[in-house]
């Protein structure tokens, strides 16, 4: 499971799975910097972070590396929900109280989500009547 991704490192993945596409540290960093100001050096150490993290993986290009995202943001995100969701005493309660939270768009697209679920993997369908029930004497 990973963890979640701190503050910058969020910022600098949102980037890179916004752009989808091979990014270099200047790029990135031009980006962030019409938000904050930040180093090169500061957003290079986290890119460099990311990998070692297995976030991403870079290639050379002349004297720079390219970075490209290893998973999607809903791969992460649905990693992050999963280990909440496993660490649960009750898991039920858990998704009952979660489900709660959600408003009403939430929950229209985890319904598409279920429907969508359901029809690249049916549940197996339920014995017929008399089947599978073990035989009384």
């Amino acid at each position: 499971m990973p963890r979640p991704l701190g503050e910058l490192e969020d910022a600098v993945m949102t980037r890179i799975w916004q752009w989808n596409r091979p990014v270099t540290v200047r790029e990135v960093l031009e980006d962030l910097q019409q938000e904050r100001s930040i180093a090169y050096t500061t957003v290079m150490t986290v890119l460099d972070n990311l990998h070692q993290k297995g976030w991403v993986r870079r290639e050379v290009e002349g004297r720079a590396y390219r970075y490209t995202a290893v998973s999607t943001r809903a791969a992460y995100s649905a990693a992050l929900m999963n280990e909440a969701w496993a660490r649960s005493d009750n898991p039920a309660a858990a998704l009952v109280a979660f489900f709660g939270m959600m408003s009403s768009e939430q929950r229209e697209s985890l319904n598409d989500a279920i429907r969508i679920v359901q029809r690249d993997s049916p549940l197996p369908a339920p014995p017929e009547e008399g089947e599978g029930e073990p035989e009384s004497s």
